[in-house]
């Protein structure tokens, strides 16, 4: 918990800037759409299947 306020607490907006542009000199202008977009549908796909493995374990308590 200390270890994770500690973390949060170095992080600005320095830090930030030169993480996008670090991101954007690796994979370029054109190609972070698409890995935003793979990001976006495997982060829905996760939500998704949490959902369903809930509703399962809810009929199975019934």
């Amino acid at each position: 918990m200390i270890l994770s306020n500690i973390f949060l607490g170095m992080i600005g907006a320095p830090q930030i800037i030169l993480i996008v542009v670090a991101i954007l000199l690796l994979f370029g202008g054109k190609k972070i759409p698409e890995l935003m977009r793979g990001l976006g549908s495997g982060i829905k796909e996760f939500k998704d299947a949490s959902k369903e493995e809930e509703d399962t374990a809810s009929d199975k308590k019934k």
